[in-house]
């Protein structure tokens, strides 16, 4: 491909969101689009995340575009499964010849006199574009904990997110550091086979019931007799996830019953001393709440410990606790999350004026309606500031997200506009009003975690229920916006409307 190839718009990002924005953008007549991934395939996350036991803690009737229902083997999807329904998502909309892997962006730099987004990939190669669209999600880039020794382990490690298959863990002895989403996934895994398993806590999540099971094929039959029964129990879950999120931004009285159910749980821990360790001292939702069956059990087995002793520093033989204990192990294995608050970063993108957007987010990232950022016209974000759910569906935000941009790319056409860009007020008084609805969030309320910055500021969820992030965003509205008039070369220093 030459260099500096032009195309209408750059989706960066081949998972959810960028796949189910290059369908739209097709719906749209939109033909002049690319989609880059830095990755060998596409699936983002779930391409990435192939750790024993990856599966999704969304049911599958709602993890799933509402207009392409996919056919589940079972109520929560594994990721063999959401990924082959991407590939199958892709091939139906002949999306591969549209789609440049190994093409990370490093950086994305506007251009005022041609409005033009010139964007040059890790390879070197540049390509211009119209329009950008950001989909590179927020969980992707590894978090590696800052333990002194970490180099010096001498046998195998790695991150949950980059599992090293060719290392067979049956009758090793493994040490996992952390206790999140994906841990609580793979060590019941891990357990049944390695000689030992010590798993380093530093904070216990709440675990709540997985109501997990296969699909009945009569159940396959009916609902694609009646679809109206597949919707229907998609309107459910749906109705679920907000009784939920009721909690976390109106009041933790109302999670009174999934703290029940937590209890309830909870009990499958019989010595009273591990029962202790496994209880949060902060309010149910201010850390990501998780979902599991075999969780506490496992913590039950006799080749499993949970150690809460801070990790002092690592050696070559294994992990040494603040109490001077050394723990050997054959293996470490990282379930410390990701790095969630730089967002967009490695790519560097250079708006109006050479405005960097790591300066504009160095208190923390903004945007409008999670989507837009005054002062880079034309680039978009999907799954952007402030638009990560803790008790629902991110698919269900996404699609919000993607016909919203997909409205405002037909308006530059429609319009006969060149750019583009979000008021700067209008910025304003949406992250004052986020700001507002955050403080009254179980998210603010006083724990670390991955929502928020080392102030204590949510920039990672949506403060309040989805279906009213969903009515934001319901249409386009272009006075929301300055503009640029399409303009003969000769008036290419015109100003915006």
């Amino acid at each position: 491909m030459p260099e500096d190839s032009a195309y209408r718009v750059v989706v960066v990002g081949a998972g959810f969101g960028g796949l189910g924005m290059a369908v739209a953008l097709e719906q749209a007549g939109i033909e002049d689009f690319l989609i880059v991934d830095k990755g060998d395939g596409l699936g983002g996350t779930w391409r990435d995340n192939t750790y024993p036991g990856a599966a999704c803690d969304v049911p599958s009737r709602l993890y799933s575009f509402s207009s392409r229902p996919g056919r589940w083997s079972r109520r929560f999807p594994p990721q063999q499964e959401i990924l082959a329904y991407l590939q199958s998502l892709s091939a139906e909309h002949g999306l591969d010849s549209r789609l440049r892997l190994h093409s990370g962006v490093t950086s994305a730099e506007f251009d005022e006199r041609s409005a033009v987004w010139q964007l040059t990939l890790d390879d070197g190669e540049r390509l211009r574009a119209n329009a950008v669209v950001s989909a590179v999600g927020q969980l992707n880039r590894p978090a590696l904990p800052d333990i002194a020794g970490r180099e010096d382990f001498r046998g195998p490690s790695w991150h949950s997110a980059r599992w090293d298959h060719s290392v067979d863990l049956t009758g090793k002895r493994a040490a996992v550091v952390g206790t999140g989403a994906s841990a609580i996934q793979f060590v019941p895994e891990i357990a049944k086979t390695a000689a030992h398993v010590d798993v380093y806590q530093r904070t216990p999540p709440y675990v709540l019931p997985k109501s997990d099971r296969p699909y009945r094929h009569a159940e396959h039959v009916l609902n694609d007799w009646l679809p109206v029964m597949r919707k229907a129990d998609r309107l459910r879950i749906f109705l679920y996830g907000e009784l939920l999120t009721s909690g976390f931004v109106l009041s933790p009285k109302l999670l009174a019953a999934p703290m029940q159910l937590w209890r309830r749980q909870l009990s499958a821990v019989t010595d009273p001393r591990l029962r202790e360790k496994c209880i949060p001292r902060y309010v149910m939702g201010c850390k990501r709440v998780l979902f599991s069956n075999d969780w506490y059990p496992t913590l039950n087995r006799p080749n499993v410990d949970l150690v809460t002793d801070p990790i002092e520093r690592i050696v070559s033989s294994g992990v040494v606790t603040a109490d001077g204990v050394t723990r050997q192990g054959d293996v470490i294995i990282y379930g410390t999350g990701f790095r969630t608050l730089d967002f967009l970063a490695p790519m560097a993108v250079t708006g109006l004026g050479g405005r960097r957007l790591e300066d504009c987010w160095r208190e923390g990232a903004e945007a409008y309606l999670g989507i837009s950022v005054s002062g880079f016209p034309n680039f978009f974000m999907l799954y952007g500031p402030n638009t990560n759910l803790g008790g629902n569906s991110i698919i269900y935000m996404l699609e919000g997200q993607i016909g919203y941009v997909a409205c405002a790319l037909r308006a530059l056409d429609t319009e006969g506009l060149d750019w583009i860009d979000v008021r700067p007020e209008v910025q304003r008084s949406f992250n004052a009003w986020v700001g507002a609805a955050s403080r009254t969030t179980v998210w603010e309320s006083g724990c670390r975690s991955w929502y928020t910055t080392a102030s204590g500021r949510n920039t990672n969820n949506w403060p309040d229920h989805t279906f009213l992030y969903r009515y934001r965003v319901r249409r386009f509205d272009v006075a929301r916006y300055r503009v640029m008039p399409k303009r003969p070369a000769a008036v290419a220093g015109a100003s915006p409307a």
